[in-house]
């Protein structure tokens, strides 16, 4: 059995190296840029004040690169790579939800400021895609599996 199918590929590799990219240059922020990213996040999830600006860019930097690491790793099967993506997405849609600006008022239009983060969407509708990838199995595989045999 194949950790994913080859139509997986391109938006793993497409994904997975923006997210990792973006990881690396958190990294190498300065205080003004770590100052920042957090300022922000603390809009969208106020709990977030209590960690240190550098400290959080760094835990954000170092989970971008897991994430984007597991979306490039051909080891890792696509659903679990899904469920990394979907979870990663799902914070960032917050902050485009949560941060005045981000929107035209009322209206889930992003405004020229919300643009890059709009595209957190579209991460998290190919994460659930990739949630419901299933494992290829033949039919005797599967007639193996006593949770398959009880449905029918």
């Amino acid at each position: 059995m194949t950790t994913f199918q080859l139509r997986d590929v391109p938006p793993r590799l497409a994904i997975g190296a923006f997210i990792l990219n973006t990881g690396l240059g958190k990294l190498k922020a300065d205080a003004e840029t770590a100052e920042g990213l957090h300022g922000m996040a603390c809009v969208a999830y106020p709990f977030l004040k209590k960690i240190e600006p550098r400290r959080f860019t760094r835990l954000l930097a170092w989970t971008e690169i897991t994430v984007g690491g597991t979306l490039l790793a051909p080891m890792v099967p696509t659903r679990l790579a899904g469920l990394a993506l979907t979870g990663f997405s799902s914070g960032l849609i917050g902050l485009y939800l949560r941060v005045p600006g981000m929107r035209e008022p009322g209206s889930l239009r992003p405004t020229e400021a919300g643009t890059p983060l709009a595209k957190d969407f579209w991460m998290m509708g190919i994460g659930l895609g990739f949630l419901s990838a299933r494992p290829r199995w033949s039919r005797a595989q599967a007639s193996r599996c006593p949770w398959h045999r009880s449905r029918g």
